[in-house]
């Protein structure tokens, strides 16, 4: 398989560089084609503003949805942009890696998402109408691809559980696998979360290693989370709410729009 890792973190000594290091080695091992998007590395641009649009006049008022739609059809994005747009066609698997900070990616990576899933591209596509709400929510440019985060946290796991202080890990990272991952259609896989980011010793870490490396070899062959499809069925049109009848009973949030029972992350 062709597969993407993008890596946000400013340290490449950091645990997340080790495991980066470990995550690419394996899947080169396993004999995977494996390029590396390093946003520090590769100085990335995080704003979204003006020099994103080159072709847009200079009176004109920024609308960055329209904006990018008519840069995205007439091949006017910026060429940092259009290297990334090719990566994820290029890929089979699309892996995110990142430590959580104040609970979501840093600033960087959101900055990458934000340039890269132009309208036109990632989002905006497909027919709207009554029977169909446009080509998203497992549908989309991105559909038949794989994609999965790695992600590092300084708490405890206990932390991030039901009923830790810091809320469910599946809650934290729904934005982000629901949201960004599966809206263009990935197959979206549980998250792989190392945690006690800082404290790991060398014993922790080759725990961490080899749990990072039973998960890439397993990309192909891990179950999604099964999450609703928004044309599939189970959403009323135009409304886009559940039908009645759908949800367990009691259940509510994020939770409603996974169909079947709780997964764990890896």
């Amino acid at each position: 398989m062709n597969i993407l890792l993008v890596f946000a973190h400013p340290e490449p000594r950091s645990l997340n560089g080790a495991l980066r290091d470990v995550a690419v080695a394996e899947l080169a091992g396993q004999g995977h084609a494996v390029r590396v998007s390093d946003l520090y590395a590769q100085g990335w641009k995080s704003v979204v503003d003006r020099a994103d649009f080159p072709a847009l006049a200079p009176g004109a008022r920024l609308m960055p949805a329209p904006a990018s739609g008519q840069a995205f059809a007439g091949g006017g994005l910026t060429e940092d942009v259009k290297a990334e747009q090719a990566k994820l066609l290029w890929a089979d698997v699309l892996i995110l890696q990142f430590p959580l900070w104040w609970y979501t990616m840093p600033a960087i990576l959101k900055g990458w998402v934000d340039r890269v899933f132009a309208y036109g591209f990632a989002y905006g596509v497909g027919e709207h109408s009554e029977r169909h709400w446009g080509d998203r929510f497992g549908e989309g440019t991105l559909a038949g691809k794989r994609a999965m985060l790695i992600v590092t946290a300084g708490g405890w796991g206990e932390h991030y559980a039901p009923r830790g202080v810091n809320g469910p890990i599946d809650d934290l990272l729904f934005p982000i696998n629901h949201g960004i991952l599966y809206y263009p259609g990935y197959e979206v896989l549980p998250a792989f979360v190392a945690y006690r980011a800082d404290r790991l010793d060398d014993g922790g870490f080759a725990h961490v290693a080899e749990r990072l490396r039973a998960r890439m070899r397993t990309l192909a062959t891990t179950p999604p989370i099964p999450y609703r499809r928004q044309n599939g069925g189970d959403y009323l049109i135009p409304s886009l709410h559940l039908r009645p009848g759908l949800d367990a009973p009691g259940t509510t949030g994020f939770a409603l729009h996974v169909n079947g029972t709780a997964h764990e992350p890896g």
